[in-house]
């Protein structure tokens, strides 16, 4: 929709988002100025603020859901990254790391153990006396 201004420039109105506090706010000084019996308070009020009749029985609709009292205190935007999930992540990766040093230090330890297996062999046998020799 674009909107043409005192100085006959054209501006493309963006799509306004209200916060639920503002919106419970205009309920309540409506529903205020009907108990009042203020016949012109609540037209009064949509001219002031810049609102139509059908957004204010949407937002009466949605406080009668719930869906506004579930929407305050809750901040806009994507939600923050939860610092455990990552905690969780770099641990996991230390522990595969970790799993990968343990296997080869398991492997070389075996080696060494072959190594010193064999070395004692021969050992044993050089040190036998030769009795083929005559």
């Amino acid at each position: 929709m674009t909107v043409v201004t005192e100085d006959d420039t054209e501006v493309r109105r963006t799509r306004r988002a209200w916060p639920a506090e503002y919106k419970l706010r205009i309920l309540n000084e409506i529903e205020q100025a009907k108990a009042d019996g203020d016949p012109g308070a609540v037209g009064e009020l949509c001219r002031r603020e810049g609102l139509y009749s059908s957004l204010i029985s949407e937002w009466r609709n949605q406080r009668d859901r719930g869906a506004l009292e579930g929407l305050r205190d809750k901040p806009r935007g994507r939600p923050a990254a939860d610092p455990s999930r990552a905690e969780l992540a770099r641990l996991r990766a230390e522990n595969e790391r970790l799993r990968a040093d343990l296997a080869t230090a398991s492997e070389l330890i075996e080696a060494q153990g072959k190594v010193s297996a064999l070395l004692q062999e021969l050992s044993r046998k050089s040190a036998e006396p030769n009795t083929t020799r005559q």
